[in-house]
């Protein structure tokens, strides 16, 4: 009697083994999921697949997509990383990785997958502008700058693209460039008033202070509740000594916003050299307070 239970013991087992094997999701079964649209349960289904089989590559780097899809982007790049260490040569998975760093704003990790995805594939455009957005977005604006002009090169219609290039431009000090490609985009967008700030930006840079003052003037009358735009205009008028111009921009300005610091300061500034002391002490205290 203990010999037959203990047999029915062990064939209970070995037919539970089995039918959990028979059970658990093949790759085709998680990729049939995943078309469908079943992601929850697609990345259940690949999660499986990898605890049965830890060296599949493959597997790692679907599951990475899915999560992705999911908008689940730090659980998916520990996936594809899982996927790069046992397989550094799968194709993509440097540009999924970079592009799930670029979704979580984390442009300094994006960086390095993204300059990796370039080396394995010095065609690809999507590489390309990503690594320039990511450049961007840390702030590396001269590194920005040679990315994003081979890719809106290569992609002339794409106006975002080309404002981020122009942007960048500006922040890295290169004038000539971000004039140049702020004119390209008034051209398609004449009444832009941030186009038309960021070119008067442009050409105070460069000296150009009257230039600059007639784009400032464009964009107050194109947007006159454009937040900055009396500002920028006033302290080109201020710069200009065209204090009576510059005292109407800033209180231009603070009638929309009556928390700017700056533009309290520099009325001040005019308003003592008007020796109207009075209204001057008046402005300066508001300033130093905000």
């Amino acid at each position: 009697m203990i010999i037959d239970w203990k047999l029915g013991l062990l064939t209970m087992v070995v037919l539970c083994s089995a039918q959990v094997r028979a059970q658990a999701p093949t790759p085709s079964e998680a990729m049939a999921l995943e078309k469908r649209g079943n992601l929850e349960a697609a990345a259940q289904a690949w999660q499986a697949v990898t605890e049965r089989n830890p060296q599949d590559a493959g597997a790692f780097a679907s599951l990475g997509v899915v999560l992705s899809r999911q908008q689940k982007y730090p659980e998916a790049v520990l996936a594809y990383k899982k996927a790069l260490a046992l397989n550094p040569s799968l194709p993509g998975i440097q540009l999924n990785v970079g592009l799930a760093e670029f979704k979580q704003g984390r442009f300094e990790e994006a960086v390095p997958a993204l300059r990796a995805a370039l080396r394995a594939d010095p065609e690809s455009q999507q590489a390309r502008a990503l690594l320039g957005l990511s450049y961007y977005g840390a702030k590396r604006f001269a590194e920005a700058v040679k990315n994003l002009e081979i890719a809106t090169n290569a992609d002339p219609a794409n106006t975002e693209l080309r404002r981020v290039l122009a942007q960048s431009c500006l922040w890295a000090k290169n004038y000539e460039c971000a004039l140049d490609e702020f004119r390209k985009i008034q051209q398609q967008d004449p009444d832009s008033a941030a186009v038309h700030i960021l070119t008067g930006e442009a050409l105070d840079g460069m000296g150009k202070t009257a230039e600059a003052m007639e784009e400032f003037e464009i964009a107050a009358k194109t947007s006159p509740q454009e937040p900055g735009v009396h500002f920028g205009l006033g302290y080109l008028q201020w710069k200009s000594h065209l204090f009576d111009e510059a005292k109407s921009s800033f209180e231009a300005e603070l009638a929309l916003d009556p928390a700017n610091a700056q533009a309290l300061a520099y009325l001040g500034d005019i308003e003592m050299k008007d020796n109207d002391l009075e209204n001057a002490l008046v402005s300066l205290q508001k300033s130093v307070e905000l």
